[in-house]
């Protein structure tokens, strides 16, 4: 009588089992680790937002601060065509055309203060995740200080913004 070579019935199972158990375990650290990416992404979105809304309110001082991303964003030419429409501050997915511009899982969006005269003198800055709980825990804002800002829900006021605890 020959002996069979190969794994039985049982061996295959257990070493089923064995990578069903492993991948329980690995994938909620994959989605937290995701989650940690998007967050920090968002982050880094409103840092660059920030600086694109202070070089707008310096370069436009009768202007004052963007009341849209499109306007910190590109133009069709960015290397000769500069104006208070399209500063080319970013690119064209946080300076998106439609608001609210998403990237990494985040809705970024502003809200600019009333004009005073024709001057927009303060901003707040949004980011919210697209799926929360999914694509990010916690909501982001910003304002014209420059701090950004962490919460369990949006925000539409810069004082709202300002309440939150900032980010270290």
């Amino acid at each position: 009588m020959k002996k069979q070579k190969g794994f039985s019935l049982i061996e295959l199972l257990i070493v089923v089992a064995i990578i069903l158990i492993i991948a329980a375990i690995a994938i909620p650290n994959l989605l937290r680790s995701r989650i940690a990416a998007n967050e920090a992404s968002a982050v880094g979105s409103l840092r660059t937002l920030n600086t694109a809304q202070i070089t707008y309110a310096s370069t436009y001082p009768t202007v004052g601060f963007a009341d849209t991303l499109a306007k910190l964003g590109p133009s069709a030419n960015c290397t000769t065509t500069v104006s208070t429409a399209a500063a080319c501050l970013v690119d064209n997915i946080l300076g998106c055309g439609t608001a609210p511009c998403v990237k990494s899982g985040y809705h970024f969006a502003v809200h600019p203060a009333t004009a005073v005269g024709t001057v927009i003198p303060s901003y707040e800055l949004n980011g919210d995740p697209t799926a929360p709980g999914t694509s990010g825990v916690r909501y982001f804002c910003t304002n014209s200080d420059a701090v950004v800002r962490a919460g369990t829900a949006s925000t539409t006021t810069e004082t709202a913004c300002a309440a939150l605890t900032p980010l270290q």
